[in-house]
């Protein structure tokens, strides 16, 4: 019998980034570090997507400042953090699979045409190379800490834009959590410490099983204390805004395991 070579549509080539970075893989700290929209970059095979420049760099690709403040914070905290590397338009690693808006057709400034119309393959080599890897990575490493017995506190950090819909977002930092909220409200305590800050607890974000998997999936299916940081996008913008919130998130993480530890 002849062997038929079947093979599958690839959206990676060697030379592109991998879909997901592990930093700091042998940190020391409790915590775990991940951000889903930490990338605004676009396989080459994809053609930009058909977006301008400006659009690529826009919230609508990415959590602008995101990835810098968790590349930071591991470094301050000796965490070890998960990033995704590609833009959350190929898809995006904070839907379920079967969410409408998995891989978006639209955004807020219109049609994304090249993500229209696409056929099952097309598809499952977006999940198969982008979604998966990253998911895995955060899973594995929890199983590795499971097993070791160590403590397990998982972070997801997003950044969310001052103004949506025409309204006006005053908070400065949003804090999401849903069944297991200990971490999240010790958090709020300690960051409204600082008058200067709206903090708000699930605003503008809440968990919800059609828009989140991230949190979902690794924290609330295993139980462990786990909390998402939003943080408004012009705060973070630039290099002094992702040094201050990454300075004062690593003493906030720090005064909260003093806080878990005097219980």
């Amino acid at each position: 019998m002849t062997a038929i070579d079947v093979r599958l549509p690839t959206l990676l080539a060697d030379t592109d980034a991998p879909p997901t970075t592990v930093i700091r893989p042998e940190g020391r700290s409790d915590f775990l570090l991940v951000c889903d929209h930490a990338s605004r970059q676009i396989p080459p095979s994809l053609n930009e997507l058909g977006l301008t420049e400006v659009e690529q760099r826009s919230h609508i690709a990415w959590d602008i400042g995101a990835g810098a403040v968790v590349r930071q914070l591991a470094d301050r905290l000796d965490a070890t953090a998960v990033t995704q590397n590609y833009s959350r338009l190929v898809i995006d690693c904070n839907r379920p699979l079967d969410a409408p808006d998995s891989i978006r057709t639209r955004s807020e400034r219109g049609p994304i045409a090249a993500n229209t119309g696409l056929n099952q393959q097309e598809r499952e080599a977006r999940q198969r190379e982008i979604f998966l890897p990253y998911h895995e990575a955060i899973r594995s490493i929890l199983d590795e800490r499971a097993q070791a017995g160590r403590t397990m506190r998982l972070v997801a950090i997003h950044s969310f834009t001052p103004v949506m819909d025409r309204v006006a977002r005053p908070w400065h930092v949003g804090l999401m959590a849903r069944h297991h909220t200990a971490l999240a409200e010790t958090f709020a305590r300690l960051l409204r410490r600082d008058r200067r800050l709206h903090v708000g607890m699930n605003e503008p974000y809440a968990i919800d099983d059609d828009m989140d998997y991230t949190l979902p999936i690794h924290g609330e299916q295993r139980g462990i204390a786990h909390v998402g940081i939003e943080i408004r996008q012009d705060l973070i913008s630039d290099a002094d805004g992702q040094a201050t919130w990454a300075g004062r998130l690593a003493n906030l993480f720090g005064h909260a395991l003093n806080a878990a530890e005097h219980r």
